[in-house]
């Protein structure tokens, strides 16, 4: 069988599938939905339709959510900067992907919803976005929005790229599917060479693939974030022991609470600084410490903790950096459910120690690299966590230690920006 009409099935097959899962797609805009109210809104745009003009030719780079666009964000400050005139478009998969991107450039960049992989819905958006170049973060590969990609002749590139080998193991039964896909990237920045290599093995052309590095290495740190950190302390008492528990998912918010109840015993002034990832989790955060009868403060009501608060929650979103900088040792979530980790990288760069749990796959080669820079304790269960957070916070000196080594690293390790703007520059074509 010739392989373009082998590839015609193959598609042909995928595009049946996606379009019998429309029904399981609306359900879930509904599920999510119903924990945030976000996911109610603008719902044509998941299905490519936008009823206003095409925008004008536009530099486009997908983040699927919060911690893709802070990732992203100096790629796309750098490319505002050296092309000024160019309209630059931000799709996102979530509402608080969509929400960062209003914060961080307050309307300077247009906003979308990247569709669903329906052939018609990708067609009506590459239309309506008119991409002279498509930017991919990280590990996000749909089939349709590749091959439509490829038929429009737009440059096409993966950045940041990683593949775990658990979803290396995943994409193996449809790996003919995975390949036809990954044939249609211009390039391929793989963080490490590891991912260089399972990317191989999904099926891309090796000579499209380069190891870049990670750019997560790249994050800047705001000016007067010292400044902000030393006034935050001194409002709550500068020698008060603290902890930040980060992106933590739903079902670790218990962990979070017993955690804070065992180191209390321990460390009397405790404070816990805790920030879920969702915002629908704000408020059972919020009423989880109020029920164990801690002084709780959130951030929507008061600009900081004080003295006498024993619990303070950051339902806000992108000012997680202020936060990790005021902390003697953060707690990194999505490590002790197996939700893979979140971005351990940012409280390294302010030169907090952390301790995450067993699942770390969406972080594996930064949790190993400070880990072995002594920068960093892994746990393998939540108990091992709380004792790792209770070492830390007993042994200051050894705290102060962890961290001037993770601050270390990740100064060692930044570039990979530079070579990636590089990278999409030299694909990025010449407006006429």
């Amino acid at each position: 069988m010739p392989a373009t009409l082998w590839q015609r099935l193959l598609r042909g097959v995928y595009a049946c599938v996606m379009y019998a899962m429309v029904p399981a797609i609306l359900y879930h805009l509904v599920w999510r939905g119903l924990r945030d109210r976000n996911y109610f809104r603008r719902w044509s745009e998941r299905f490519g339709w936008y009823g206003v003009a095409p925008l004008p030719p536009s530099i486009w780079i997908h983040a699927v959510s919060v911690g893709e666009v802070i990732a992203v964000a100096p790629l796309v400050d750098a490319l505002r900067a050296r092309h000024p005139d160019a309209l630059v478009l931000v799709t996102t998969a979530t509402p608080t992907g969509a929400a960062q991107v209003a914060a961080r450039w307050k309307g300077e960049v247009v906003h979308l919803y990247l569709p669903c992989d329906l052939r018609g819905a990708v067609r009506r958006f590459l239309a309506h976005a008119r991409p002279r170049i498509g930017v991919v973060m990280e590990t996000e590969i749909w089939p349709n929005l590749y091959l439509e990609m490829r038929r429009a002749e737009v440059p096409l590139l993966l950045v940041n790229a990683r593949l775990s080998q658990r979803s290396l193991n995943g994409y193996l039964p449809v790996r003919p599917l995975i390949r036809m896909a990954l044939g249609c990237v211009d390039e391929i920045a793989a963080q490490s060479e590891a991912d260089a290599q399972r990317f191989v093995r999904a099926g891309a052309p090796a000579q499209r693939v380069r190891v870049i590095g990670n750019i997560k290495y790249d994050l800047r740190v705001p000016d007067g974030l010292d400044a902000l950190a030393r006034e935050r302390r001194a409002a709550w008492g500068a020698t008060r022991p603290v902890w930040i528990a980060a992106s933590t998912h739903e079902g670790e918010e218990s962990f979070v609470i017993d955690a804070h109840a065992r180191l209390r015993e321990r460390f009397p002034g405790l404070l816990l600084l805790w920030a879920p990832r969702h915002p629908a989790r704000f408020p059972f955060a919020i009423a989880a410490c109020r029920q164990r009868g801690w002084r709780t403060g959130a951030r929507s009501a008061r600009a900081m903790a004080d003295a006498d608060t024993d619990c303070f929650v950051i339902d806000s979103l992108g000012e997680l950096l202020g936060y990790y900088a005021t902390a003697d040792v953060a707690f990194v979530g999505g490590s002790v459910q197996a939700i893979g980790g979140h971005n351990v990288l940012e409280p390294a760069a302010l030169g907090v120690p952390s301790v995450v749990g067993p699942h770390t796959a969406n972080f594996t080669e930064a949790t190993a690299l400070l880990r072995d820079a002594g920068a960093l304790l892994q746990a393998g269960d939540a108990d091992g966590v709380t004792r790792a957070l209770a070492d830390l916070l007993a042994d200051p000196a050894r705290s102060r230690a962890m961290g001037a080594a993770a601050r270390a690293l990740v100064e060692r390790e930044r570039g990979a920006l530079t070579r990636t703007l590089a990278r999409v520059e030299a694909w990025l074509p010449v407006r006429a």
